[in-house]
């Protein structure tokens, strides 16, 4: 027995202490769709018939900019959009929260006119299925790639890029199809937000660019 150990004592062994991964996980658009359809089939909010715009955008959160830019995204290219004037309509809500996003606000402002429109549960749970299998795809192939360009100040430019593809929306509404291409570009940019993916975010500016172009020959 040495002479530090009469004095002290044994050193008692290192006791291996098993670390818990505490990351968040993996956001999916299949989850993000489960959540819309609970709150569509939730008959504590809203009447029993329909829900609201402010339920959705509730369950969704007011503060996910890249999930309500890609749910606009898609909305603007689905067939709902076939109404007259709906494409100006969304591009319009497009503008609106791609602004608060460029510049960081705390809280999400939408009007209330808007926030108190009616939506068909039905309807919802019905564009819920239609989409579910794409988000099984988009959910295997996306992943966390160029983080640098999804969080601030890149994330910022991603706000005002769809806000540019939103202003684009409006010369080419007068277009046969031609809203498709800035819904795509927001479509895009929201999925890159969404899962954090920035090389998808690259791909969505490339189409920002190439539906401003569009526009500006259009109007040129």
């Amino acid at each position: 027995m040495s002479l530090f150990t009469l004095i002290f004592g044994e050193i008692p062994p290192r006791r291996h202490v098993k670390r818990h991964n505490t990351a968040a996980p993996r956001p999916t658009f299949t989850h993000l769709l489960d959540t819309i359809a609970a709150q569509a089939s939730n008959h504590n909010v809203g009447d029993l018939r329909d829900v609201t715009v402010r339920d959705i955008i509730a369950a969704v959160g007011s503060r996910s900019y890249g999930a309500l830019l890609l749910l606009l995204g898609v909305v603007s290219i689905s067939p709902l959009t076939v109404l007259p004037g709906a494409n100006w309509f969304v591009a319009a809500i497009t503008l609106l929260v791609a602004l608060q996003m460029t510049f960081s606000a705390r809280h999400l402002w939408l009007p209330s006119a808007l926030l108190d429109v009616h939506i068909h549960r039905a309807s919802v749970e019905d564009s819920v299925a239609r989409l579910r299998p794409a988000a099984h795809t988009l959910d295997a192939l996306l992943k966390p790639r160029l983080t640098v360009l999804v969080e601030k100040p890149s994330m910022n430019l991603a706000g005002l890029l769809c806000a540019v593809a939103a202003l684009a929306t409006f010369p080419l509404g007068l277009v046969p199809l031609g809203p498709v291409v800035p819904g795509l570009a927001v479509s895009t940019i929201g999925l890159g937000l969404f899962f954090k993916d920035g090389l998808i975010v690259l791909v969505g500016a490339l189409i920002v660019a190439g539906a401003t172009a569009l526009a500006y020959h259009l109007i040129g």
